[in-house]
């Protein structure tokens, strides 16, 4: 398209919302406020104009590469379309009848002069999209809103009776229906959002200008942005805890946290966070932070940072990154000058476990601690829609150009399972009302993505996630060596939450049926970062515990005992439980003291690498 063409493109469109606004405003405003509205207008038209112009520039070439197949996407959606009953007749007659009752309803609740009857109109579907006043306020939004609310339930019980579908398309198609029925909220467009109207009246169309400069650069980032990108730093108001890198290799660097006690436990605490993120989400702001948490209750913490992978790093299995933790696990003792050490695994880092046994080397590790860890992917939730051979074969032409996978792709997977609240809801108050954004460490972190080896992350989803090959006793091998969960007996702590969404709390929980030590479960409310991330001070959620012997999580809740606030206190008692014994906190237990060389103060620099 030339230059010339898009400006005609682009007046055109900005021309309605100019007659739009000719119809619709006060007489006395149009004079004075119009010159306002158009400037607003003009200053949308330009920003665009010039996002096109910068993105032809960029992307010229290099569009078949970043695509993939689109007609690999358009396969996946025709299944999903044939296997709707729309055709039938009974559905159509069931839609059009429920239509009419919903409209008969809702309209008659409101008088000639489309003010409603009562104070607050009763309508029949509520959703907390649609809570505020304004949509029931006149019968048109009214009437949008509890249309769409009755269509999106028929789509989704459409989809529930789908013919001639597998398990696992039947899942699929779940996803699909809901996905779109998300999408398709009238919350999620400006004329039928009367929030929106009523914003872009009072700011004489500058929130829909502030908007366009959000989306457009988002567009230029390619990532829906939730926080105010300038609001944190690294090592300033996020990851703030003191303490010094050293150790670091070409894929991790290894973090030693400065006592604030005097003494401290004799055995260690090595903290692996999980391999797809960034290790600060156990140390946010000082208030949220589980490791400065955990200093500050006398332990000796390390963590992993492990380096964002980059063109290097194509070739890197799940090998490199096992070899790593067990290299940090010897560091650490060599250092310390101690027999063993406490691990926690987060997610998906907790499997070093299988491998140190079948080595002899099982004492290294004193317990082991897993948040949110899946070991049996049977039940692994709605993550598995995304896992056959023909999205397995998208994610490799995705990573095939650089030789990773770039991390915007995994955080809109995982934003996808939340559509409403990490989306649509960001959508809205962004793009349309203009907001402006938040300062929520939360969700800083969780923008703030790491890319993934291809061939690593190829193998983890097929092997894992399509195959469950690591509960079958010596399926799978890590560095060199066979992989056999029943032989895990170092003393286990299985924390899940009860929300997850990402590691179901049933998935978690079958990790129970494969340890063969002394393991205890632990049952935390919310889901898979808030109710990991939730320290004493916050006085938030509960967490549930069973001493009993239970066969499965129905049972074990049944039993349970439910105790309000957080669940670190319980955690670390059953830490001391392990070994209680003390040693006065210096010489190598200060990172950085005399005659201890070190690399850098933490967070370190793999951490703030993009």
């Amino acid at each position: 398209m030339r230059d010339d063409d898009l400006t005609t493109a682009f007046d055109a469109m900005f021309a309605q919302p100019m007659k739009l606004w000719e119809q619709l405003a006060p007489a006395g405003a149009r004079q004075g406020e119009l010159g306002e509205w158009a400037a607003a207008l003009q200053s949308m038209q330009a920003l665009w104009f010039a996002f096109v112009q910068d993105q032809a520039a960029l992307l010229a070439g290099k569009a078949p590469a970043m695509l993939a197949d689109p007609a690999s996407w358009l396969t996946v959606y025709e299944k999903w379309a044939k296997a709707l009953p729309m055709a039938r007749p009974e559905t159509q007659q069931k839609l059009w009848a429920d239509g009419l009752a919903l409209w008969q309803s809702v309209l008659g609740q409101y008088g000639m002069d489309g003010k409603p009857t009562a104070d607050a109109p009763e309508l029949p579907r509520k959703d907390r999209r649609f809570a505020d006043p304004k949509w029931r306020e006149q019968p048109f939004f009214a009437l949008v809103h509890q249309t769409y609310l009755m269509l999106a339930e028929q789509v989704l019980a459409l989809a529930e009776s789908a013919d001639g579908a597998d398990p696992h398309q039947r899942d699929q198609l779940r996803f699909a229906a809901r996905t779109l029925v998300e999408a398709l909220s009238p919350a999620n467009f400006a004329l039928t959002n009367p929030l929106v109207l009523d914003r872009a009246i009072a700011t004489k169309g500058q929130s829909l200008a502030k908007g366009m400069q959000h989306l457009l650069a988002d567009l230029k980032r390619g990532q829906l942005t939730h926080v105010d990108p300038q609001a944190f730093r690294l090592g300033e108001n996020l990851a703030t805890t003191r303490g010094k890198v050293v150790y670091q290799t070409p894929l991790f660097q290894l973090i030693q946290y400065s006592p604030t006690t005097d003494k401290v436990l004799e055995v260690p605490l090595v903290i692996f966070p999980p391999w797809i993120n960034r290790f600060y989400i156990l140390d946010l702001s000082p208030e949220k932070s589980f490791i400065r948490w955990a200093v500050e209750q006398g332990l000796t913490v390390f963590v992993v940072s492990w380096k964002s992978a980059d063109e290097t790093m194509a070739d890197l299995t799940w090998d490199d990154y096992i070899r790593a933790q067990i290299e940090a696990i010897d560091t650490v003792r060599a250092r310390l000058g101690v027999k063993a050490v406490h691990t926690i695994g987060y997610c998906v880092a907790g499997t070093t476990l299988a491998v140190l046994p079948r080595r002899d080397e099982a004492d290294k590790v004193k317990s082991a601690t897993f948040f949110t860890a899946q070991v049996d992917f049977e039940q692994s939730g709605e993550l598995k829609v995304f896992i056959d051979d023909q999205q397995l074969k998208m994610v490799e032409q995705l990573a095939d150009e650089h030789g990773y996978l770039d991390g915007r792709h995994m955080a809109t997977t995982f934003n996808l399972l939340r559509g409403n609240d990490l989306i649509w809801n960001y959508v809205v108050k962004n793009y349309l009302l203009g907001d402006d954004y938040p300062a929520f460490d939360l969700l800083h972190w969780n923008g703030d993505v790491t890319n993934l080896p291809a061939k690593w992350h190829r193998a983890y989803l097929t092997d894992l996630y399509r195959d469950n090959k690591l509960v079958v006793p010596d399926a799978l091998s890590a560095d060199g060596t066979p992989i056999d969960l029943t032989r895990i007996t170092t003393p286990a702590f299985v924390q899940a939450g009860r929300e997850d969404h990402i590691a179901p709390a049933a998935s978690v929980w079958q990790i129970m049926h494969h340890l063969r030590g002394p393991k205890t479960f632990l049952l935390a409310g919310s889901g898979h970062i808030a109710g990991v991330v939730n320290p004493p001070s916050a006085r938030k959620y509960q967490y549930w515990t069973n001493p009993a012997e239970a066969e499965s999580l129905a049972e074990f809740i049944s039993g349970a005992t439910e105790t309000p606030g957080s669940w670190w206190p319980h955690w670390l008692e059953w830490l001391h439980g392990q070994d209680h014994a003390e040693v006065p906190a210096k010489g190598k237990r200060v990172p950085g003291g005399k005659d201890d060389t070190v690399i850098e103060d933490a967070p370190g620099s793999y951490v703030k690498a993009r």
